[in-house]
């Protein structure tokens, strides 16, 4: 059962969101999606219905809802669109960002049944939004692709400080997917990721896909990686599975 949502979030108006949660009735666990770049996209409403049919309730919301309402359905991968998500995401903001990923949670189990512990799932922009949720929510799991900006201070939510910084608040147990050739995460950076997660005392798990690309996630787009997008989900839904 899948449909789209609006959330009321304290002082920010009505923010669209899609739900997906499995059609038998009863409790659960619910799963935050976050978005790449692009937004509220069709592939991360059948990302959120995926979710769902592993047996959770899945809710992705439109993060960028407070640029308008223009932003609810995402953007088509492109050039103009790449510019005009960035001026979207610079616009982002740490308590703004929790505010939303609260009001999603709290939609999920009053409106939908969601019971029990929550987790987290989230693709380049929204696996730096993953890992956000992850220092500043009550999360049992986090399932993070490929997540830019972490160790890097300026861009999306490592504004003052780069986000890898709050490592330490993190007690959900983390799984993360890197792919070898990523031009956005490079070794340096997933070195980084790992030393300041071992260094915390994060449970966590780092993959790096051989020869894979930054997306490769994604069926229909050039750097898509099957085995990579496989093996990875086969990991996901184990870590939910025994986590939540």
């Amino acid at each position: 059962m899948a449909r789209e949502v609006e959330i009321e979030v304290d002082g920010a108006g009505p923010m669209a969101a899609y739900l997906a949660r499995p059609a038998d009735p009863g409790g659960c666990p619910p799963v935050l999606v976050c978005a790449e770049l692009w937004g509220l996209t069709n592939e991360v409403r059948e990302i959120a219905r995926q979710v769902a049919a592993l047996g959770h309730v899945a809710i992705a919301p439109d993060l960028y809802h407070r640029s308008g309402a223009d932003t609810a359905h995402g953007m088509a991968e492109s050039d103009a669109n790449r510019q005009r998500a960035f001026e979207l995401l610079g616009r982002l903001t740490r308590d703004g960002v929790e505010a939303d990923l609260r009001a999603c949670l709290a939609h999920a189990r009053e409106h939908a049944d969601a019971a029990g512990k929550a987790g987290v799932l989230g693709f380049s922009l929204g696996g730096h939004i993953a890992f956000f949720a992850a220092t500043r929510l009550d999360l049992a799991a986090a399932a993070i692709y490929y997540p830019g900006w972490l160790p890097v201070a300026g861009t999306a939510l490592s504004r003052p400080d780069p986000l890898l910084d709050d490592a330490a608040a993190i007690t959900a147990r983390v799984r993360m997917f890197f792919a070898e050739l990523d031009h956005v995460i490079d070794a340096e950076q997933r070195e980084q990721i790992g030393a300041a997660l071992t260094s915390a005392g994060v449970r966590h798990e780092e993959v790096v896909y051989p020869g894979a690309r930054h997306a490769f996630f994604f069926p229909g787009r050039e750097p898509y990686d099957k085995p990579a997008a496989d093996d990875s989900w086969n990991r996901v839904r184990d870590l939910f599975a025994t986590e939540l």
